[in-house]
């Protein structure tokens, strides 16, 4: 018996055509600590539990998703790489297309989930952006293949939204992440980690900030999202660092075929 699937809608202006969600943890089969609508199969849960849920989801798409197999890296699954692959999960932590009703997918639990649109409606995009992905470029990545799949198109007629991460109260790092982050300036830096006190080395990261930053220096001006935290908002999300043994929840995005 399944309870009612929740899912969220981005709050951004986006083209009529461009659909998306993201799904929380209920609505599905899987049983504590992946209640209930765990869809990542990497977890720990019951395949068959996961399976199901990703048929309740998929009743909410016009296709199969097109799952990946996340490593934290800035690789980027495309039209041209997923025709060239064979098939198993295109290991990559973003994908792009400009193809009606096939559907991008990112699974998370604490790592932020950034869908990007262009204005027309013709190329999409969806990225995991843990820490180690976006220090490493996963969201200029995403965006240079957005591009090259749409000549003419240009940072500024992209929109983005920013899907549920763990916030800035909550995400505790140390200096390694701080390095990481040292190529965006001193200034961004002092903003973005807050020393916490009494913990030498130890940071309070936002990663929201962090993202919207480097969107806005690739010249993306339409930025939306940055008012979740997973890590906090235990009723609807999963997170890793709160729980450890936990489900992963999916932000999914497609080009509606229908006029």
């Amino acid at each position: 018996m399944t309870n009612a699937i929740n899912l969220i809608g981005p709050s951004w202006v986006a083209p009529q055509q461009v659909k998306a969600f993201c799904t929380t943890r209920h609505g599905g089969v899987s049983k504590s600590p992946f209640n209930t609508l765990n869809l990542g199969l990497n977890a720990g849960d019951d395949s068959v539990d996961v399976l199901h849920n990703r048929s309740i989801v998929r009743s909410h798409l016009p296709a199969e998703p097109l799952w990946l197999k996340q490593i934290h890296g800035v690789t980027i699954s495309t039209p041209a790489s997923r025709k060239a692959s064979t098939g198993k999960p295109f290991e990559a932590d973003a994908a792009v297309t400009n193809t009606p009703n096939e559907v991008l997918a990112i699974l998370t639990a604490d790592c932020m989930p950034v869908l990007f649109a262009s204005k027309s409606g013709g190329v999409i995009g969806a990225a995991h952006a843990g820490w180690r992905g976006l220090s490493g470029g996963v969201l200029e990545n995403t965006l240079q293949e957005m591009l090259s799949l749409s000549p003419g198109l240009i940072p500024k007629d992209i929109v983005v939204w920013m899907g549920p991460a763990i916030g800035p109260t909550a995400f505790e790092v140390g200096e390694d992440v701080l390095h990481a982050f040292a190529p965006q300036g001193q200034d961004i830096l002092s903003k973005a980690f807050m020393p916490i006190t009494g913990s030498s080395g130890k940071y309070l990261a936002n990663l929201y900030l962090l993202a919207r930053e480097r969107l806005r220096s690739l010249g993306i001006e339409q930025i939306d999202g940055d008012n979740f935290c997973t890590f906090n908002d235990s009723e609807r999300f999963f997170s890793y660092r709160r729980d450890k043994e936990t489900g992963r929840f999916a932000s999914l995005i497609w080009i509606s075929a229908e006029t």
